[in-house]
Order: structure tokens, then C-alpha cells, then sequence
């Protein structure tokens, strides 16, 4: 076992350099940098000042270009005074000292920017996995149990829609009936503008009453696989030789379903509890945080890659990368925590 695991640690080293090796490259060839942009802002504020002769030439001369000496000041500034290997390597060194960088338009380090997002997505992410669990285990047993019935039917239906509706489209129907319409909820935000001044009762209630939507729309879609998952599962497990010797032997359906099938039909979903943990807190949330006006990590991401923040780009990705191997690797170890017979030697 040890030996594996540091097999597949010493994996995880190529994989993460090959992400942000291609990440990198690309980068480079993307059009509209932090230099190009932050000489375009510069000149479209020189030709807002027009009003008069001078405002006129001042316009003009920002029409003509950049003082060498200024444009070799901007690329230091940004740092790409030096060749993209050189600033490659350097970048390397500095994720191996888990130093993000420091954003070029917030002028804040990227680790800062992150903690700032964190609790949005944390308060998603811990919603939606937990709810979704909570809810699709228990009615994918009982789907089960009543396999071919009504209730299984009904249920299969309800999932499929649940699945088939887009989570941002889903967003923004609740925003418009629930928001705006009958205004039950708020529209936007993740507490109160006057949450401080609240009480600890009513900042808790506060805080739901601005997480429903948000979450309600996150978990309509992600719980039918692993309902789905859960019910064919336990249907593999009943059909199986050792449940109808339990029952031969007098054991109650109660005794079979959670003393016998009940581990055994749990091992696929046991072992996605670490990846759909961390995925919900880094993945699928960017639509909704824009609809609902939630500053959190998928918007930093997307704001990020829109305004050619680099440090910011490649920091977080080479942090969500990470996360994510380690969290493979953690999935892979609970196959033989949860079921002895994997031997990966």
C-alpha cells in the first residue's frame, strides 16, 4: 500500500506540470494581455480629457503610441520583461512554495483572494453535498425496495426532470417567481446589508433565507446520479446468491437490506464521497453566483480569465489541481478502507 501511494504521488507531479505547462502556452498566445489592456485604458483616459486644444493633442499623442521607456516600465510591472521560460520556471518555484502571486488588478495575493471567496462557495458546496446525499441514499433504498412500482416511477420521472433542467435556468425561475414575484426571498447576496447588527438567532435565519434559492437550484441536478447509483447498486446486491441464503435462513427483509446488502451496495458511492465533496465546492457554481450575486470562486475564475489576470488564473488552477489529484488518490484508498478485497499490490 505504501509503495502505491507513492507511486501515484510521484504521478501527480507530471500531471500538475503538464496542466499548467498547456495552460501556460496558451496564455501566451491569447490576444489582449495586461500590458494591451492596461495601455488601452490609458489612452481611452487620455482621450476622455478632450474638451479643448489641449485636451485634442493630449488625445492625439495617446493615439500614437507608448513612450518605449513607459511600455519597458508596464512589462516589468507585469513582469514580462523576461522571456515566457524564464518566467515558467520562476512561476514553478514559486508554486512549490505554495506562493500564488499577486494579482495584477486587485493588488492583492492570490491566497488572499481566495480566503476572501471561500465562504460562498464553502456555504454552497456544504449545502449542495450534504442535501444531496441526505436525499438521494434514502430514495434511492427505497427506489429500490419498490423497484417497478408506482412510487419508482414517479420518483424516476421527477429526477430525470430534476436532472435534465439546467441549474442556471432552474436559478432563474425560482429568482423570478420566489424573488421577484412573490418576493419570499431575496434577490441577490449571501446575507443582509444589516447582518451585523443583527442578533445570533437572526443572523442564522438570515443567512437561510438567502441560501435557499441558491442551493435549491444547485441540488435539483446533482442528486439523481447518485440516487440512480444508490437504487441499481442495491438492486445488484439483492439479486445476489449470499441475500437469498440470508433469507433462507430466516432473516427479516429489514436484517438483510441494512445487516447484509446495505455495505456492500453503499461501496460505489462510499468512494465518491471525497470527489463530489470537494467538486462541490469548486465546481458548477459559477452561473449560480452570478445570478444570485454571490461573490465566490467560480466568479473570481471567470473574472479572472475575462480580465487576462494571470497570476490569478494560473494560481488557482494549479491549486484546484491539485486538490483534485489528491482527492482521486483519496477515493482510490477508500475502495480498500470500505472493501477489503481490493489489494492494489
Amino acid at each position: 500500500m505504501t509503495a502505491y501511494i507513492l507511486k501515484r504521488i510521484l504521478l501527480m507531479l507530471p500531471t500538475l506540470l503538464g496542466v499548467l505547462l498547456l495552460t501556460f502556452v496558451v496564455i501566451q498566445f491569447v490576444p489582449g494581455g495586461p500590458v494591451e489592456q492596461y495601455l488601452a485604458e490609458a489612452k481611452a483616459g487620455m482621450a476622455g480629457q478632450g474638451g479643448g486644444g489641449e485636451g485634442v493633442g493630449m488625445a492625439y499623442r495617446g493615439a500614437q503610441g507608448v513612450d518605449p521607456g513607459r511600455l519597458a516600465q508596464i512589462k516589468k510591472l507585469y513582469g514580462f520583461d523576461e522571456p515566457a521560460h524564464v518566467r515558467f520556471f520562476k512561476m514553478l518555484g514559486q508554486f512549490a512554495r505554495f506562493d500564488l502571486g499577486r494579482s495584477f488588478f486587485q493588488n492583492k495575493d492570490v491566497w488572499q483572494l481566495i480566503k476572501e471567496k471561500m465562504p460562498v462557495s464553502i456555504s454552497l458546496g456544504l449545502w449542495t453535498f450534504f442535501i444531496s446525499y441526505l436525499v438521494a441514499v434514502p430514495l434511492g433504498v427505497a427506489k429500490a425496495v419498490r423497484a417497478g412500482s408506482r412510487f419508482d416511477l414517479a420518483t424516476t420521472i421527477l429526477i430525470l426532470i430534476g436532472y435534465a433542467i439546467p441549474g442556471f435556468v432552474l436559478g432563474l425561475a425560482l429568482l423570478v417567481i420566489f424573488g421577484g414575484q412573490l418576493q419570499w426571498f431575496p434577490l441577490r447576496g449571501l446575507t443582509s446589508s444589516n447582518w451585523e447588527e443583527l442578533t445570533w438567532g437572526a443572523r442564522i435565519v438570515d443567512y437561510l433565507w438567502h441560501i435557499t434559492l441558491p442551493v435549491i437550484a444547485m441540488v435539483a441536478g446533482s442528486f439523481a446520479v447518485t440516487a440512480m447509483l444508490t437504487k441499481n447498486a442495491f438492486l445488484e446486491e439483492i439479486r445476489k446468491q449470499y441475500v437469498l441464503t440470508a433469507r433462507a435462513k430466516g432473516l427479516s427483509e429489514r436484517q438483510v437490506l441494512y445487516g447484509h446488502v446495505f455495505r456492500n451496495a453503499l461501496i460505489p458511492i462510499v468512494t465518491g464521497f471525497p470527489s463530489a465533496f470537494i467538486g462541490a465546492f469548486f465546481t458548477g457554481s459559477l452561473l449560480i453566483e452570478t445570478l444570485f450575486s454571490l461573490d465566490g470562486l467560480g466568479l473570481l475564475s471567470y473574472e479572472s480569465v475575462i480580465r487576462r489576470d494571470y497570476p490569478v488564473v494560473l494560481g488557482t488552477l494549479y491549486l484546484f489541481t491539485l486538490i483534485g489529484l489528491v482527492t482521486k488518490l483519496i477515493s482510490d484508498l477508500c475502495y480498500v478502507w470500505v472493501d477489503p478485497r481490493v489489494k492494489f499490490d
